[in-house]
Protein backbone atom coordinates (compact mmCIF):
# COMPACT_ATOMS: atom_id res chain seq x y z
CA UNK A 1 0.00 0.00 0.00
CA UNK A 2 2.02 2.30 0.81
CA UNK A 3 5.01 1.56 -1.73
CA UNK A 4 2.87 2.26 -4.15
CA UNK A 5 2.77 6.53 -2.77
CA UNK A 6 5.97 6.33 -1.74
CA UNK A 7 7.40 5.21 -5.76
CA UNK A 8 5.46 8.71 -6.38
CA UNK A 9 8.28 10.86 -3.55
CA UNK A 10 11.00 8.62 -5.24
CA UNK A 11 10.29 9.16 -8.99
CA UNK A 12 10.40 13.02 -8.05
CA UNK A 13 13.40 12.94 -6.29
CA UNK A 14 14.79 10.55 -8.90
CA UNK A 15 14.09 12.93 -11.70
CA UNK A 16 15.46 15.77 -9.36
CA UNK A 17 19.08 14.16 -9.30
CA UNK A 18 20.91 10.51 -10.52
CA UNK A 19 18.30 7.60 -10.95
CA UNK A 20 17.83 5.52 -8.15
CA UNK A 21 19.69 2.43 -8.03
CA UNK A 22 18.80 -0.83 -5.82
CA UNK A 23 21.78 -2.73 -4.28
CA UNK A 24 23.09 -6.14 -6.19
CA UNK A 25 20.85 -9.02 -6.47
CA UNK A 26 22.94 -11.03 -4.25
CA UNK A 27 22.78 -8.33 -1.55
CA UNK A 28 19.13 -6.75 -1.99
CA UNK A 29 16.56 -8.88 -2.92
CA UNK A 30 13.36 -6.98 -2.65
CA UNK A 31 9.95 -4.99 -3.63
CA UNK A 32 7.30 -4.14 -5.49
CA UNK A 33 6.66 -0.56 -4.90
CA UNK A 34 3.20 0.24 -5.57
CA UNK A 35 1.38 1.41 -8.55
CA UNK A 36 0.18 4.92 -9.78
CA UNK A 37 -2.34 5.52 -12.75
CA UNK A 38 -4.82 7.62 -14.32
CA UNK A 39 -8.05 5.65 -15.99
CA UNK A 40 -11.05 6.83 -18.45
CA UNK A 41 -13.72 6.25 -16.74
CA UNK A 42 -15.77 3.24 -18.28
CA UNK A 43 -17.57 0.29 -17.44
CA UNK A 44 -14.71 -2.72 -18.55
CA UNK A 45 -16.63 -5.24 -20.91
CA UNK A 46 -16.89 -8.67 -19.27
CA UNK A 47 -14.71 -11.36 -20.58
CA UNK A 48 -16.03 -13.79 -23.00
CA UNK A 49 -14.92 -16.76 -20.34
CA UNK A 50 -16.56 -14.67 -17.44
CA UNK A 51 -18.70 -17.17 -15.79
CA UNK A 52 -22.16 -17.38 -13.53
CA UNK A 53 -21.34 -17.74 -9.33
CA UNK A 54 -21.78 -21.13 -7.97
CA UNK A 55 -23.05 -21.61 -4.96
CA UNK A 56 -20.70 -21.40 -2.21
CA UNK A 57 -19.40 -24.61 -0.83
CA UNK A 58 -20.87 -25.57 2.41
CA UNK A 59 -19.10 -24.44 5.49
CA UNK A 60 -18.92 -27.65 7.19
CA UNK A 61 -17.33 -28.75 4.24
CA UNK A 62 -14.47 -25.80 3.96
CA UNK A 63 -11.21 -27.37 3.24
CA UNK A 64 -9.90 -24.18 4.86
CA UNK A 65 -12.07 -24.21 7.64
CA UNK A 66 -10.00 -23.97 10.89
CA UNK A 67 -10.58 -26.40 13.82
CA UNK A 68 -11.62 -24.66 17.43
CA UNK A 69 -7.97 -25.87 18.64
CA UNK A 70 -6.73 -23.14 15.69
CA UNK A 71 -4.72 -25.18 14.02
CA UNK A 72 -4.99 -24.83 10.44
CA UNK A 73 -6.15 -27.86 8.38
CA UNK A 74 -3.93 -27.93 5.42
CA UNK A 75 -2.14 -30.98 3.80
CA UNK A 76 1.77 -31.63 3.83
CA UNK A 77 3.70 -30.34 1.15
CA UNK A 78 4.00 -32.94 -1.40
CA UNK A 79 1.16 -34.84 -0.62
CA UNK A 80 -0.22 -36.83 -3.24
CA UNK A 81 -3.56 -34.90 -5.40
CA UNK A 82 -5.79 -35.58 -7.97
CA UNK A 83 -6.36 -32.33 -8.61
CA UNK A 84 -4.87 -29.73 -10.74
CA UNK A 85 -2.02 -28.07 -8.00
CA UNK A 86 1.42 -29.92 -8.91
CA UNK A 87 2.37 -29.53 -5.45
CA UNK A 88 5.87 -30.39 -6.30
CA UNK A 89 6.25 -27.43 -9.17
CA UNK A 90 4.50 -25.07 -6.47
CA UNK A 91 7.44 -25.57 -4.36
CA UNK A 92 9.86 -25.29 -7.18
CA UNK A 93 8.51 -22.21 -8.30
CA UNK A 94 8.40 -20.79 -4.89
CA UNK A 95 12.05 -22.01 -4.25
CA UNK A 96 13.51 -20.05 -7.23
CA UNK A 97 11.75 -17.03 -6.08
CA UNK A 98 14.14 -17.27 -2.68
CA UNK A 99 16.86 -18.02 -4.99
CA UNK A 100 16.15 -14.62 -7.02
CA UNK A 101 16.84 -13.57 -4.20
CA UNK A 102 13.69 -12.77 -2.13
CA UNK A 103 14.65 -13.69 1.77
CA UNK A 104 11.48 -15.47 2.50
CA UNK A 105 7.97 -16.02 0.99
CA UNK A 106 4.87 -18.20 1.71
CA UNK A 107 2.27 -19.38 -0.65
CA UNK A 108 -1.39 -20.80 0.03
CA UNK A 109 -3.07 -22.07 -2.65
CA UNK A 110 -6.68 -23.96 -3.61
CA UNK A 111 -8.20 -25.31 -5.81
CA UNK A 112 -11.58 -26.68 -5.11
CA UNK A 113 -11.96 -29.36 -1.93
CA UNK A 114 -7.63 -29.02 -2.30
CA UNK A 115 -5.89 -27.19 -0.72
CA UNK A 116 -1.27 -26.48 -0.73
CA UNK A 117 0.72 -24.29 1.31
CA UNK A 118 4.40 -23.76 0.72
CA UNK A 119 7.74 -21.59 2.45
CA UNK A 120 10.88 -20.89 1.38
CA UNK A 121 13.60 -18.92 2.45
CA UNK A 122 14.66 -17.18 6.01
CA UNK A 123 11.98 -15.43 8.21
CA UNK A 124 15.30 -13.49 9.75
CA UNK A 125 18.54 -12.87 7.84
CA UNK A 126 20.15 -12.93 11.09
CA UNK A 127 19.04 -15.98 12.70
CA UNK A 128 18.60 -18.16 9.67
CA UNK A 129 14.78 -19.14 11.24
CA UNK A 130 12.80 -20.30 8.24
CA UNK A 131 9.54 -18.63 7.17
CA UNK A 132 6.75 -21.15 7.93
CA UNK A 133 3.31 -21.13 5.89
CA UNK A 134 0.69 -19.65 8.58
CA UNK A 135 2.74 -16.63 9.75
CA UNK A 136 1.15 -13.60 10.31
CA UNK A 137 1.81 -10.90 7.99
CA UNK A 138 1.17 -6.67 7.38
CA UNK A 139 -1.58 -7.19 3.92
CA UNK A 140 -1.27 -3.69 3.62
CA UNK A 141 -3.75 -2.30 0.94
CA UNK A 142 -5.43 -5.76 1.25
CA UNK A 143 -7.09 -4.20 4.21
CA UNK A 144 -9.32 -1.64 1.99
CA UNK A 145 -11.50 -4.87 0.57
CA UNK A 146 -11.88 -5.35 4.30
CA UNK A 147 -13.15 -1.78 4.47
CA UNK A 148 -15.19 -1.44 1.18
CA UNK A 149 -17.17 -4.82 2.47
CA UNK A 150 -18.36 -3.29 5.16
CA UNK A 151 -19.23 0.42 3.32
CA UNK A 152 -21.20 -2.46 1.41
CA UNK A 153 -23.02 -4.06 4.39
CA UNK A 154 -24.15 -0.38 5.08
CA UNK A 155 -25.66 0.22 1.17
CA UNK A 156 -27.08 -3.24 1.62
CA UNK A 157 -28.44 -1.94 4.66
CA UNK A 158 -30.23 1.57 3.05
CA UNK A 159 -27.54 3.50 5.26
CA UNK A 160 -25.29 4.42 2.80
CA UNK A 161 -26.00 5.24 -0.97
CA UNK A 162 -22.61 5.10 -3.41
CA UNK A 163 -23.71 8.33 -5.06
CA UNK A 164 -24.40 10.26 -2.28
CA UNK A 165 -21.47 12.99 -1.72
CA UNK A 166 -19.62 12.21 1.35
CA UNK A 167 -19.85 15.95 2.81
CA UNK A 168 -23.61 14.92 3.03
CA UNK A 169 -22.10 12.41 5.78
CA UNK A 170 -18.86 13.94 6.64
CA UNK A 171 -19.30 17.81 6.07
CA UNK A 172 -16.67 18.63 9.11
CA UNK A 173 -14.10 15.78 7.12
CA UNK A 174 -14.01 16.81 3.49
CA UNK A 175 -16.26 20.39 3.11
CA UNK A 176 -16.54 22.64 0.89
CA UNK A 177 -17.13 22.18 -3.26
CA UNK A 178 -14.74 18.90 -3.15
CA UNK A 179 -17.18 17.27 -0.17
CA UNK A 180 -20.44 18.08 -2.35
CA UNK A 181 -18.64 16.60 -5.56
CA UNK A 182 -17.11 13.38 -4.38
CA UNK A 183 -19.37 10.20 -3.85
CA UNK A 184 -19.19 7.39 -1.72
CA UNK A 185 -18.27 5.88 -4.88
CA UNK A 186 -15.16 7.68 -5.93
CA UNK A 187 -13.59 7.05 -2.65
CA UNK A 188 -14.30 3.37 -3.38
CA UNK A 189 -12.73 3.29 -6.24
CA UNK A 190 -9.59 5.41 -6.32
CA UNK A 191 -11.76 8.18 -8.71
CA UNK A 192 -12.39 11.06 -6.05
CA UNK A 193 -9.28 13.19 -7.06
CA UNK A 194 -8.10 13.47 -3.10
CA UNK A 195 -4.04 13.44 -2.87
CA UNK A 196 -2.46 10.78 -0.76
CA UNK A 197 -1.33 11.88 2.70
CA UNK A 198 1.85 10.05 2.97
CA UNK A 199 3.90 13.20 1.43
CA UNK A 200 3.31 15.06 4.57
CA UNK A 201 3.31 11.71 7.20
CA UNK A 202 7.26 10.82 5.58
CA UNK A 203 8.66 13.96 4.29
CA UNK A 204 12.04 12.60 4.10
CA UNK A 205 11.28 10.94 1.49
CA UNK A 206 10.93 13.20 -0.99
CA UNK A 207 14.70 13.55 -0.55
CA UNK A 208 15.22 10.97 -1.01
CA UNK A 209 16.11 9.33 2.92
CA UNK A 210 14.30 7.36 5.42
CA UNK A 211 15.19 10.17 8.22
CA UNK A 212 11.43 10.32 8.90
CA UNK A 213 10.56 6.49 8.35
CA UNK A 214 13.10 5.76 11.16
CA UNK A 215 12.23 8.53 13.73
CA UNK A 216 8.40 8.06 13.26
CA UNK A 217 8.14 4.31 14.38
CA UNK A 218 6.57 4.88 17.48
CA UNK A 219 3.87 8.26 16.25
CA UNK A 220 0.63 8.26 17.14
CA UNK A 221 -1.33 9.75 14.48
CA UNK A 222 -5.25 10.00 14.27
CA UNK A 223 -7.27 9.57 11.03
CA UNK A 224 -8.13 12.99 10.91
CA UNK A 225 -4.50 13.90 10.81
CA UNK A 226 -4.31 12.14 8.34
CA UNK A 227 -7.29 13.02 6.06
CA UNK A 228 -6.06 17.15 6.65
CA UNK A 229 -3.23 15.95 5.21
CA UNK A 230 -4.77 14.21 1.86
CA UNK A 231 -7.05 17.01 1.56
CA UNK A 232 -3.91 19.55 1.70
CA UNK A 233 -1.96 17.51 -1.12
CA UNK A 234 -2.35 18.26 -4.61
CA UNK A 235 -5.26 17.06 -6.06
CA UNK A 236 -4.80 14.12 -8.62
CA UNK A 237 -7.48 15.35 -10.58
CA UNK A 238 -11.18 16.58 -10.63
CA UNK A 239 -13.66 14.10 -8.77
CA UNK A 240 -15.00 11.31 -10.97
CA UNK A 241 -12.17 11.63 -13.69
CA UNK A 242 -9.27 9.76 -12.74
CA UNK A 243 -8.11 6.69 -11.30
CA UNK A 244 -5.48 7.39 -9.18
CA UNK A 245 -4.29 5.17 -5.63
CA UNK A 246 -4.57 7.45 -2.36
CA UNK A 247 -4.42 6.01 0.88
CA UNK A 248 -6.58 9.27 2.11
CA UNK A 249 -9.83 7.36 0.16
CA UNK A 250 -10.05 4.62 2.70
CA UNK A 251 -9.15 6.80 5.76
CA UNK A 252 -12.39 8.81 4.87
CA UNK A 253 -14.34 5.67 4.12
CA UNK A 254 -13.21 4.39 7.66
CA UNK A 255 -14.22 7.42 9.35
CA UNK A 256 -17.44 7.21 7.53
CA UNK A 257 -18.14 3.99 9.14
CA UNK A 258 -17.35 5.39 12.30
CA UNK A 259 -20.29 8.33 11.80
CA UNK A 260 -22.93 5.64 10.64
CA UNK A 261 -22.53 2.91 12.93
CA UNK A 262 -21.30 4.28 16.07
CA UNK A 263 -18.50 2.31 17.00
CA UNK A 264 -14.92 2.79 15.67
CA UNK A 265 -14.05 1.51 12.39
CA UNK A 266 -11.80 -1.38 13.48
CA UNK A 267 -14.52 -2.78 15.90
CA UNK A 268 -17.29 -2.82 13.19
CA UNK A 269 -15.30 -4.20 10.29
CA UNK A 270 -13.80 -6.79 12.90
CA UNK A 271 -17.54 -8.15 14.36
CA UNK A 272 -19.18 -7.52 10.79
CA UNK A 273 -16.50 -9.08 8.73
CA UNK A 274 -13.63 -10.76 9.80
CA UNK A 275 -15.65 -12.66 12.26
CA UNK A 276 -19.07 -13.39 9.91
CA UNK A 277 -16.27 -14.49 7.53
CA UNK A 278 -14.67 -17.13 10.52
CA UNK A 279 -11.20 -15.19 10.01
CA UNK A 280 -8.94 -16.50 13.26
CA UNK A 281 -5.75 -15.15 12.71
CA UNK A 282 -6.91 -11.87 11.05
CA UNK A 283 -7.04 -8.02 13.12
CA UNK A 284 -6.46 -4.85 13.17
CA UNK A 285 -3.20 -4.07 15.53
CA UNK A 286 -4.72 -0.78 17.37
CA UNK A 287 -1.71 0.81 19.04
CA UNK A 288 0.58 -2.54 19.50
CA UNK A 289 3.24 -1.98 16.85
CA UNK A 290 4.31 -5.56 16.85
CA UNK A 291 2.56 -8.30 15.49
CA UNK A 292 0.93 -10.95 17.98
CA UNK A 293 2.18 -14.84 17.17
CA UNK A 294 4.68 -16.39 14.61
CA UNK A 295 5.58 -13.70 11.80
CA UNK A 296 8.18 -13.39 9.86
CA UNK A 297 10.75 -10.07 10.13
CA UNK A 298 10.28 -7.43 7.44
CA UNK A 299 13.07 -6.12 5.41
CA UNK A 300 12.97 -2.68 3.74
CA UNK A 301 15.43 -0.82 1.07
CA UNK A 302 13.21 1.64 -0.62
CA UNK A 303 13.84 1.50 -3.72
CA UNK A 304 17.59 1.57 -3.50
CA UNK A 305 17.57 4.26 -1.35
CA UNK A 306 18.68 2.31 1.65
CA UNK A 307 22.06 0.62 0.93
CA UNK A 308 21.60 -1.99 3.69
CA UNK A 309 17.77 -3.79 4.32
CA UNK A 310 16.30 -2.40 6.97
CA UNK A 311 13.92 -3.95 9.57
CA UNK A 312 10.63 -2.50 9.94
CA UNK A 313 9.39 -5.38 11.54
CA UNK A 314 7.84 -3.39 14.86
CA UNK A 315 5.78 0.11 13.73
CA UNK A 316 3.17 1.60 15.00
CA UNK A 317 0.77 1.43 11.91
CA UNK A 318 -1.83 4.44 12.91
CA UNK A 319 0.09 6.18 9.83
CA UNK A 320 -2.04 3.59 7.44
CA UNK A 321 -5.26 3.47 9.20
CA UNK A 322 -8.09 1.94 7.74
CA UNK A 323 -6.39 1.98 4.16
CA UNK A 324 -3.55 -0.81 5.47
CA UNK A 325 -2.79 -1.80 8.87
CA UNK A 326 -4.35 -5.09 9.09
CA UNK A 327 -2.79 -8.06 9.74
CA UNK A 328 -3.66 -11.69 8.93
CA UNK A 329 -2.14 -15.24 7.47
CA UNK A 330 -2.28 -16.37 3.69
CA UNK A 331 -5.32 -19.09 4.86
CA UNK A 332 -7.43 -16.20 6.31
CA UNK A 333 -7.29 -14.49 3.02
CA UNK A 334 -7.93 -16.97 1.13
CA UNK A 335 -11.16 -17.99 3.15
CA UNK A 336 -12.17 -14.46 2.87
CA UNK A 337 -12.32 -13.65 -0.78
CA UNK A 338 -13.95 -17.07 -1.03
CA UNK A 339 -16.78 -15.89 1.59
CA UNK A 340 -17.03 -12.73 -0.55
CA UNK A 341 -16.94 -13.57 -3.80
CA UNK A 342 -19.21 -16.49 -3.17
CA UNK A 343 -22.05 -13.86 -1.62
CA UNK A 344 -21.33 -14.59 1.90
CA UNK A 345 -20.14 -11.28 2.91
CA UNK A 346 -22.95 -9.04 1.32
CA UNK A 347 -26.23 -9.02 -0.65
CA UNK A 348 -25.64 -9.61 -4.90
CA UNK A 349 -26.43 -6.34 -5.50
CA UNK A 350 -23.59 -5.52 -3.77
CA UNK A 351 -21.11 -7.87 -4.95
CA UNK A 352 -22.26 -6.73 -8.49
CA UNK A 353 -21.34 -3.03 -7.34
CA UNK A 354 -17.94 -4.03 -6.18
CA UNK A 355 -17.20 -5.24 -9.12
CA UNK A 356 -18.40 -2.39 -11.31
CA UNK A 357 -14.81 -1.67 -12.78
CA UNK A 358 -12.65 1.34 -14.23
CA UNK A 359 -9.91 0.14 -16.67
CA UNK A 360 -6.31 1.09 -14.67
CA UNK A 361 -3.85 1.84 -17.56
CA UNK A 362 -0.31 2.03 -17.49
CA UNK A 363 1.79 4.56 -19.16
CA UNK A 364 1.54 3.00 -22.71
CA UNK A 365 -2.30 3.03 -22.46
CA UNK A 366 -2.41 -0.66 -22.17
CA UNK A 367 -5.02 -1.98 -19.34
CA UNK A 368 -3.22 -3.51 -16.60
CA UNK A 369 -6.19 -4.32 -14.50
CA UNK A 370 -9.93 -3.26 -13.41
CA UNK A 371 -10.42 -1.48 -10.22
CA UNK A 372 -13.61 -1.87 -8.50
CA UNK A 373 -14.71 -0.79 -4.95
CA UNK A 374 -11.99 -2.35 -2.87
CA UNK A 375 -11.70 -4.81 -4.97
CA UNK A 376 -9.55 -5.19 -8.85
CA UNK A 377 -9.99 -7.84 -11.99
CA UNK A 378 -6.52 -9.38 -13.30
CA UNK A 379 -6.36 -11.17 -16.52
CA UNK A 380 -4.45 -14.15 -16.68
CA UNK A 381 -3.90 -16.26 -19.58
CA UNK A 382 -6.75 -18.61 -17.80
CA UNK A 383 -9.30 -16.32 -16.93
CA UNK A 384 -10.28 -13.64 -14.93
CA UNK A 385 -9.63 -13.54 -11.58
CA UNK A 386 -10.26 -10.85 -8.76
CA UNK A 387 -8.11 -9.74 -5.19
CA UNK A 388 -6.23 -7.05 -4.36
CA UNK A 389 -2.51 -6.24 -2.92
CA UNK A 390 -0.84 -4.59 -0.28
CA UNK A 391 2.61 -3.55 0.97
CA UNK A 392 3.99 -1.67 3.73
CA UNK A 393 7.25 -1.30 5.28
CA UNK A 394 9.08 -4.69 4.40
CA UNK A 395 5.84 -7.06 3.72
CA UNK A 396 4.29 -7.49 0.63
CA UNK A 397 0.86 -9.37 -0.23
CA UNK A 398 -1.35 -10.36 -2.96
CA UNK A 399 -4.52 -12.64 -2.57
CA UNK A 400 -6.55 -13.65 -6.28
CA UNK A 401 -9.62 -15.79 -6.32
CA UNK A 402 -10.97 -16.84 -9.27
CA UNK A 403 -14.70 -15.65 -10.05
CA UNK A 404 -16.68 -18.69 -9.01
CA UNK A 405 -13.83 -18.83 -5.85
CA UNK A 406 -12.98 -22.27 -6.25
CA UNK A 407 -9.31 -21.31 -7.34
CA UNK A 408 -7.04 -19.21 -5.54
CA UNK A 409 -3.80 -17.68 -4.26
CA UNK A 410 -2.43 -15.43 -1.41
CA UNK A 411 1.62 -14.51 -1.55
CA UNK A 412 3.13 -13.14 0.95
CA UNK A 413 6.92 -12.01 1.36
CA UNK A 414 9.09 -10.09 3.94
CA UNK A 415 11.22 -7.74 1.38
CA UNK A 416 10.20 -4.17 -0.18
CA UNK A 417 12.13 -1.93 -1.86
CA UNK A 418 14.19 -4.26 -3.63
CA UNK A 419 13.78 -2.87 -7.45
CA UNK A 420 15.33 0.13 -8.97
CA UNK A 421 13.57 2.74 -10.81
CA UNK A 422 13.60 4.14 -14.40
CA UNK A 423 13.54 7.38 -15.06
CA UNK A 424 9.43 7.39 -15.00
CA UNK A 425 9.71 6.00 -11.41
CA UNK A 426 8.40 2.44 -12.52
CA UNK A 427 10.05 -0.40 -10.64
CA UNK A 428 12.35 -2.40 -13.29
CA UNK A 429 11.82 -5.77 -13.34
CA UNK A 430 14.09 -8.47 -12.48
CA UNK A 431 14.67 -12.11 -11.54
CA UNK A 432 12.56 -11.89 -8.30
CA UNK A 433 9.43 -10.74 -10.28
CA UNK A 434 9.48 -13.23 -12.68
CA UNK A 435 10.15 -15.73 -10.64
CA UNK A 436 6.72 -14.54 -8.53
CA UNK A 437 5.04 -14.30 -11.71
CA UNK A 438 5.78 -18.04 -12.63
CA UNK A 439 4.61 -18.78 -8.95
CA UNK A 440 1.33 -17.14 -9.57
CA UNK A 441 0.65 -18.80 -12.85
CA UNK A 442 1.40 -22.31 -11.58
CA UNK A 443 -1.02 -21.63 -8.85
CA UNK A 444 -3.86 -20.60 -10.73
CA UNK A 445 -3.32 -21.49 -14.33
CA UNK A 446 -1.60 -24.58 -13.84
CA UNK A 447 1.43 -26.02 -16.13
CA UNK A 448 0.30 -25.43 -19.58
CA UNK A 449 0.59 -21.74 -19.15
CA UNK A 450 2.90 -21.42 -16.09
CA UNK A 451 5.16 -23.06 -18.15
CA UNK A 452 5.33 -20.27 -20.70
CA UNK A 453 8.62 -17.75 -20.28
CA UNK A 454 6.77 -15.20 -22.17
CA UNK A 455 3.50 -15.34 -19.55
CA UNK A 456 5.62 -15.25 -16.67
CA UNK A 457 7.66 -12.15 -17.51
CA UNK A 458 4.31 -10.76 -17.98
CA UNK A 459 2.44 -12.13 -15.01
CA UNK A 460 3.85 -9.30 -12.55
CA UNK A 461 2.98 -9.48 -8.20
CA UNK A 462 1.76 -6.67 -7.53
CA UNK A 463 0.84 -5.41 -10.73
CA UNK A 464 0.23 -1.99 -9.55
CA UNK A 465 3.66 -1.64 -8.91
CA UNK A 466 4.21 -1.53 -12.48
CA UNK A 467 2.17 1.99 -13.80
CA UNK A 468 4.25 5.20 -14.03
CA UNK A 469 3.46 7.62 -10.83
CA UNK A 470 1.06 10.53 -11.61
CA UNK A 471 2.56 13.98 -13.00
Amino acid sequence: METRRLRRLLAAAALATTAVTAGTAAAVPGESAGGWGTAVLAASPPLPWTAPMPAAPGSPLDPLRVPDDGTPMIPTVGEPTSSALDHAKLQATLDATHEAGMYGVTSAVRDGGTTWQGAAGVADTATGRPVRTGMRQRVGGVTETFVATAVMQQVDQGRVHLDDAIGGYLPDVVPGPRGRRITVRMLLDHTSGIGDYLPAAFPSLSEPSAESLDANRNRRLSPRRLVDWGLGAKPTGDPGQNWTYSGTDYVILGLLLEKITGRTAADYITAAVIRRSGLRHTYFPGDDPSIRGPHSRMYESLSGVLDQPRDYSEYDMSWSSTAGSLISTADDLNHFYRDLLTGRLTSQDSLAEMKRTVPVKDAGGTTVLDYGLGLYALNLPCGRYWGHDGSVWGAATQSLTSQDGDRQLTVAMNRTGFQSLDGQGVPIAGPIDNALGAHVLQALCGPSDASSAGSAATTRFLPLTFLAPPA
